[in-house]
């Protein structure tokens, strides 16, 4: 054990950079007791130096196309009638998909007195996306007062983190009370 303990001493000594750096003085005791204050040697102790620099190398990086074509579709709008100053804004429920494709489409919204519930569905395809990702959307148009919006989708959550500005669930029967209480103003 002693012999172990003296070889992790010199290897600790060896793997550093010891610089004396005041030289030391033993005690001077006289005879009749009197002593002068000693000093002991100061050591710095270099124990590691670490350089970080960056350096160019070449590596493969995805990169992603999306091509994005205006088209002339029928939206939607939503005319509430509730108190409160009216303004045209656009509900638009999006979700990040892989693996394979799936159609995405809003089902119902429901209200409360100052919330509106956006459900949308997600159906898995059955298009292989050969390892794109892709953003699916559906949207309504509402003229309404400002109202708080949460948006539900029902089918299983994909894997990416843009999905998480949604709430997902499994089926309609896994909405909360609130949401199966709330008044459906609109479904499709």
């Amino acid at each position: 054990m002693r012999l172990l303990s003296i070889v992790a001493l010199v290897a600790l000594l060896a793997s550093c950079d010891i610089k004396k750096t005041e030289k030391g003085e033993m005690p001077e005791v006289d005879v009749d007791v009197t002593t002068e204050a000693g000093e002991l040697p100061e050591y710095d102790v270099d124990w590691m130096d670490v350089d970080v620099k960056t350096t160019t190398r070449m590596v493969e990086v995805p990169k992603l196309v999306v091509v994005m074509e205006e088209e002339e579709v029928e939206v939607p709008v939503l005319d509430i009638d509730m108190p409160g100053e009216k303004s045209e804004r656009t509900l638009m429920v999006e979700t990040e998909i892989s693996g394979t494709d799936a159609d995405l489409e809003i089902q119902e919204v429901r209200a409360t007195k100052n919330k509106l519930y956006v459900i949308a569905t997600l159906e898995k395809e059955d298009t292989d996306l050969d390892g794109k990702t892709i953003r699916k959307q559906d949207q309504i148009d509402i003229n309404a007062p400002a109202l708080d919006v949460e948006y539900i989708v029902v089918g299983e959550r994909p894997d990416r983190v843009f999905n998480n500005n949604n709430k997902y669930v499994a089926s309609m029967n896994d909405l909360s009370a609130t949401v199966k209480e709330a008044r459906v103003i609109y479904s499709d």
